[in-house]
């Protein structure tokens, strides 16, 4: 019986995984030209505070700006628009500030919970498909298919899946003109706070973020071990992490990262 349980279990959940989808936004005529950077931006000094927590609430009803962009998002893309995005810069600065947008426009869509754990995870990350240039999508696939085989690890401090445990959410899109110095910044932030970074002198133990337990090899692509990577970020001798400290990681805690009192 359980086993036929688990199948039909199956069943339902790759036939939801199919069909279900996030609307675009009606509301919003996709534009053909440049990305809408400015309304991005509009979006990110209004709503989100220096913290990198978001005002759902007041973003849910003040949401010309974000369908704008995620208007965008679903019709354009640098795979049905590469005349959009000349350069490498272009393509990741695009998938970026695409996944943040998305990301916040899907727990909008969602009613706002108060938490992405357990099965609302699986249902945020793999159902509820948005789209990406006129592909549908999960935002799972996003990441792990198109935005990890760029080859930049720093994406990991930049992409955000609206969780309390993702990294910052700063208050600027990420731009092709500046987008090294960019990823720079918040890689260098990420690694400066203590809920993502404290080193244990007496235990000889570093622990950090459970980021860097989920994308290892994406970090050990540019540097010979975890701590390696982090020491790159880390300035003077005194931030340094010994190279054979035993790393362990913070619990990953998927509490929606609204504004206090919003």
């Amino acid at each position: 019986m359980n086993r036929i349980l688990m199948s039909l279990l199956t069943g339902v959940v790759a036939l939801v995984s199919g069909c279900a989808s996030v609307r675009a936004p009606v509301s919003a005529t996709p534009s053909a030209g440049a990305p809408p950077y400015k309304a991005w931006a509009r979006v990110l000094q209004k709503h989100v505070d220096a913290e990198g927590r978001v005002n759902f609430s007041g973003l849910a009803n003040d949401r010309a700006d974000l369908d704008r962009v995620v208007a965008f998002v679903y019709a354009n893309g640098p795979n049905n628009r590469p005349d959009l995005f000349p350069t490498p810069q272009h393509v990741l600065a695009y998938h970026i500030n695409a996944y943040n947008a998305l990301s916040i426009y899907k727990v909008i869509e969602a009613g706002i919970p108060e938490t992405n754990a357990g099965l609302r995870k699986v249902f945020f990350f793999a159902f509820g498909k948005v789209q990406v240039g006129g592909q549908p999508v999960s935002l799972y696939d996003y990441e792990n298919k198109v935005i990890r085989p760029l080859g930049d690890p720093r994406i990991h401090m930049a992409l955000n899946c609206m969780s309390v445990s993702c990294p910052r959410l700063p208050r600027d899109p990420f731009l092709p003109e500046t987008l090294d110095q960019q990823l720079e910044r918040e890689t260098r932030h990420f690694f400066s706070e203590p809920r993502n970074l404290t080193i244990d002198t007496v235990n000889r133990v570093v622990k950090t973020s459970a980021i860097l337990k989920f994308f290892p090899d994406d970090f050990l692509l540019k540097a010979p071990s975890l701590v390696a990577f982090i020491n790159r970020y880390r300035d003077g001798a005194s931030g340094k992490v010994p190279e054979d400290f035993r790393v362990e990681y913070f619990p990953y805690d998927w509490t929606i990262n609204r504004q206090p009192g919003t």
